[in-house]
């Protein structure tokens, strides 16, 4: 290699300073595989105990937005190994390993290593190190405080098999020492839910466990693990996939003193909100947190406020001194003659009671004519609420429609919009000036825009990853696959129907949509369908195309 320090005098000439917070921003794998022989100063740089004791050895390849590797090449990998690992493994503190490389990483042994994170590894992998490995159970039961695991998943979202419980089971027995477990919440884009049923009768406690961040099938899976064993658990970050009636009634009353932070996610639209989410809330007795995000279904005309909030839960939690939330009420009446109630209603019923700021809207949805497509609660009429803590903190946004009353959002990553009056072309541009990192899109609106006449006005979604237009009238399809119209130079995935992508597309002809379709990497339909003369031109880089029926989609 070439040490001429002319060859790179933006780089030599720089303070090791600012050497080390340029190497801190890149992937540590590849620093250490393009850096290490350099020079002695770039050596010494790269083995700074404050650098090295955390190491990743794992590189994020998206392959589409459901598909994306972990792993390091083998060439890297071997020079890791072979040339650096020797040196330095006994100064290493946290390590992050897939399942390609953990076999050839874990024969050396990291004394000070208290933290592991183990990424897009498949069930039946996990668990074989789990029962089987010596040197991975040895640092399980002995060393790890802190673990991190992510399960490999080509869909999303899914249910995982029995096999992630038996892991999740496994890891609380042999961690003896664990202090902050992160099961399947370690990147937000997989929404992986493991089907937690009980604990058994006879395990011990779970006395080290302070932290738990868990993704779990259902409700009843959240009581189980806050009913059972861990005495010391003070902060639950807990995702649902399911909250509804269930033939196993398990005890939702004891008190849990010990709990200071709980944050419940579900995207489920919950029907029994008042019989367990507040009975729930009500044995927190000494909580210090909340966080909340949640969608509720009523049919008795009440919608959650901030009066309702202070009556049912801020009352019964004398310690609370941070409450961030994210509800969506959504009411459903046989007519339309309802007394809406105003914005400023709700937005004033949060005046006084130590809210902090707090942003709210109402949305009014007419009946639905019946027909055979829709189910009863569709066919009535829907008013809309939606009232969330300020700054907005989380990564999702669910059910903006045109009452929307601007902000920025810029947390957001996935954003749902639903309406039953269009999206026209100039409030696609407030939301992509209001949504600024959003990467997953979905639009459910199946009437027609009304402007069609787009104006100059370029849109632009600059990080957009995922579009999902499956439940969207074909001008949505319009609206974002002409280049001409929105600017979407990252997307990778598009959920649509069949007869909307032949639509517009023109029977896969159509110049004006051909630059997004063509660097597709991920095309999914409601059906399978026989390619047509220029499909496979039109589209291609996609390498993975997928049919699901319309009430099944992979997302």
């Amino acid at each position: 290699m070439n040490n001429s320090y002319d060859n790179y005098p933006s780089i030599f000439n720089l303070p090791n300073e600012i050497l080390f917070i340029i190497i801190k921003k890149l992937n540590i794998s590849d620093v250490i595989y393009s850096l290490v022989d350099v020079n002695e100063r770039f050596v010494q740089l790269l083995f700074d105990p404050l650098y090295i004791q955390n190491l990743n050895i794992t590189l994020m390849t998206i392959k589409s937005f459901y598909q994306r590797t972990f792993s390091v090449s083998k060439q890297v990998l071997s020079n890791i190994c072979e040339n650096i690992l020797p040196n330095i493994h006994d100064q290493v503190k946290q390590l992050a390993i897939e399942q390609h490389s953990i076999e050839r990483i874990l024969t050396h042994n990291y004394s000070q290593l208290y933290s592991l994170s183990l990424v897009n590894f498949k069930e039946e992998i996990l668990c074989k190190y789990l029962r089987g490995h010596s040197a991975f159970r040895h640092l399980l039961t002995q060393q790890i405080t802190h673990l991190n695991i992510d399960i490999q998943s080509d869909e999303i979202p899914i249910l995982l098999s029995q096999i992630s419980s038996d892991i999740f089971l496994l890891i609380l027995f042999r961690c003896q020492r664990l202090i902050k477990l992160n099961f399947c919440q370690v990147f937000s884009y997989r929404n992986s839910f493991i089907p937690i049923c009980s604990l058994p009768e006879t395990c011990f406690t779970y006395s080290t466990l302070i932290e738990l961040k868990i993704n779990v099938a259902t409700f009843n899976a959240c009581l189980c693990l806050l009913n059972r064993h861990f005495d010391s658990l003070s902060k639950l970050t807990i995702n649902v996939g399911e909250i509804k009636c269930e033939r196993k009634q398990i005890n939702n009353e004891t008190k849990l003193p010990k709990l200071k932070h709980f944050s419940l996610t579900s995207f489920d639209m919950i029907h029994d909100y008042d019989k367990y989410i507040i009975p729930l809330l009500h044995r927190m007795i000494n909580l210090e947190e909340l966080i909340l995000f949640l969608t509720v279904i009523r049919t008795d005309s009440s919608f959650i406020d901030g009066t309702e909030l202070c009556d049912q839960v801020l009352v019964h939690m004398s310690q609370l001194n941070k409450f961030i939330f994210s509800i969506n009420t959504d009411v459903f009446i046989e007519n339309n003659e309802m007394d809406v109630p105003l914005s400023e209603d709700i937005q004033n019923s949060f005046i006084g009671k130590e809210y902090g700021q707090v942003r709210s809207y109402v949305h009014f949805e007419p009946k639905k004519p019946t027909n055979q497509n829709i189910d009863f609660e569709e066919a009535k009429a829907v008013v809309k609420s939606h009232i969330y803590s300020l700054p907005y903190q989380f990564e999702s946004f669910l059910d903006l429609n045109n009452s929307f009353q601007g902000g920025m959002f810029v947390n957001v990553r996935c954003l749902t919009m639903t309406d039953s009056y269009p999206f026209e072309h100039e409030f696609f541009k407030i939301i992509s000036d209001r949504f600024p990192l959003v990467k997953n899109l979905t639009i459910s609106n199946l009437e027609p825009q009304k402007n069609k006449q787009h104006s100059s006005t370029l849109i632009s979604f600059p990080h957009l990853n995922l579009l999902n237009l499956i439940d969207a009238h074909d001008d949505y399809a319009q609206q974002f696959l002409v280049d001409m119209n929105t600017h979407l130079p990252c997307l990778l995935d598009l959920c649509i129907l069949y007869e909307s992508l032949e639509t517009v597309t023109n029977n896969f002809t159509n110049g004006a949509t051909r630059l997004y379709c063509s660097k597709l990497k991920g095309l999914h339909m409601d059906k399978a369908f026989v390619r047509p003369k220029h499909f496979d031109e039109y589209f291609l880089e996609t390498n993975k195309i997928c049919s699901q029926t319309r009430n099944n989609p992979p997302f």
